[in-house]
């Protein structure tokens, strides 16, 4: 299983400055092909600075959740890190 990207990322408009969420399509690789499959999450920065990342799979994937969940949460932390998301 590999993480190939997130496209079509749109924010959605939230009251609470220190929470943003996020719809978009997750493009994934499972077994040499190729999945797509919609998602929304949400990233809330704790007072501490952590980030806390939750996902919603909008339709189920035929793969155990938690790796998957795993890979997604690091790929889209290096994606806020390095300003892929929308502001």
């Amino acid at each position: 299983m590999k993480v190939l990207q997130v496209k079509d990322i749109e924010r959605k408009d939230v009251p609470i400055y220190y929470r943003r969420l996020f719809s978009g399509v997750l493009v994934l690789e499972l077994l040499n092909k190729t999945v797509e499959r919609a998602i929304d999450f949400t990233i809330e920065t704790k007072p501490t600075g952590i980030r806390d990342i939750l996902i919603t799979f909008s339709e189920p994937v035929d793969y155990p959740l938690i790796p998957l969940v795993q890979e997604v949460k690091k790929y889209l932390n290096e994606l806020d890190d390095s300003g892929g998301l929308p502001i």
